[in-house]
C-alpha cells in the first residue's frame, strides 16, 4: 500500500460533531487511501467511535464533509449544490462499507449460513446459489466451515465476531470499519478475531479499526492515530507512534496502555 494510490477511500474535512454542549469531534480532517490500514487509538470518551458513526452515516456530523468509497457521505452533489439524502439513498451508500461492531449483533434465529446470506440477497437480490457459495468460501476464510448450520447461540463470543466479519465481507465492501472489535470478548478469544483481520489487512482491505489493542496495531496497521479531546493528536507510522511520538498525550497514553 503507497500513498500513490490515485485518491483517497475516505476524506474527512474540518468535521465536527457535538451532543447538547459535549464536543465530541472538533476539526478533524483524515485521508485513508486503498489499501491502507488505520489504527484509532484513544481513551473512553476521545470520539474515537463517534468518527466511525460519522463515516458510515450511522450518526450525522454537525458540519464539515465526509467522503467515502466514492459517495459524498450523506449528500447528493449537483453542480455544487449539497442536497441531504433520504434514507433510502444513504442506505445505498453504505452498502461498500463493511461495519463491524463490539456486540456481534447477529440475528439470533437464524443459523450462521443465513446470517451471512441474508444482506446480499435480500438488499442486493443476488441469487441464492451464488451467494451460498460465496458465503461457505468466507466461512473457510474466517476459519469456521464447520459451523455453518449452528445457531448464534452456540457460538463462543470469538466464533460470533469471527461471523460477524464474514457477514460484513459479503456484502464486497470496498471498506471495513472496526469499532472495539475485541473489547467484549474473554482474553483467549482476541487472537482468533485479530488473526482474521490481519489476513483482510494482508488481501489489500482498506481498513480504519478502533481498538485498545496494541499488538495489532503494531503488526497490521500502516497508521496509528491517537485521539484526545475529540481532535486528532498523534498520525504517524506505527514505528514513529511506539518509539518517537511527537504528542505528550500520546506518551502519556502508551505509558498507561503498555503497563498493562
Amino acid at each position: 500500500m503507497t500513498m500513490n494510490d490515485i485518491g483517497s477511500v475516505v476524506s474527512l474535512k474540518n468535521v465536527k460533531k457535538a451532543f447538547g454542549n459535549n464536543v465530541v469531534l472538533d476539526g478533524i480532517n483524515l485521508e485513508v487511501h486503498k489499501g491502507e490500514v488505520v489504527v484509532i487509538c484513544g481513551r473512553s470518551g476521545s470520539g474515537k467511535s463517534t468518527l466511525l458513526r460519522c463515516i458510515d452515516q450511522l450518526e450525522t456530523s454537525d458540519s464539515g464533509e465526509i467522503r467515502a468509497v466514492g459517495h459524498l457521505m450523506g449528500f447528493r452533489e449537483t453542480n455544487g449544490i449539497l442536497t441531504p439524502l433520504k434514507d433510502a439513498a444513504i442506505s445505498r451508500q453504505q452498502r461498500d462499507i463493511g461495519m463491524v461492531f463490539q456486540n456481534f449483533n447477529l440475528f439470533p434465529h437464524v443459523s450462521v449460513l443465513e446470517n451471512i446470506m441474508l444482506a446480499p440477497t435480500k438488499i442486493l437480490k443476488r441469487n441464492r446459489l451464488e451467494v451460498e457459495k460465496e458465503a461457505l468460501l468466507l466461512l473457510e476464510k474466517v476459519g469456521l466451515p464447520d459451523k455453518k448450520n449452528a445457531y448464534p447461540r452456540q457460538l463462543s463470543g470469538g466464533q460470533q465476531q469471527r461471523i460477524a466479519i464474514a457477514r460484513a465481507l459479503a456484502m464486497k465492501p470496498k471498506l471495513m470499519l472496526f469499532d472495539e472489535p475485541t473489547s467484549a470478548l474473554d482474553p483467549e478469544m482476541i487472537s482468533e478475531v485479530l488473526d482474521v483481520m490481519v489476513d483482510l489487512s494482508e488481501a489489500g482491505m482498506t481498513m480504519i479499526v478502533v481498538t485498545h489493542e496494541m499488538g495489532f496495531a503494531r503488526a497490521a496497521a500502516d497508521r496509528v492515530i491517537l485521539m484526545h479531546n475529540a481532535k486528532i493528536v498523534e498520525d504517524a507510522a506505527p514505528r514513529d507512534f511506539f518509539e518517537n511520538p511527537k504528542s505528550d498525550h500520546t506518551r502519556l497514553f502508551l505509558s498507561k496502555i503498555l503497563q498493562h
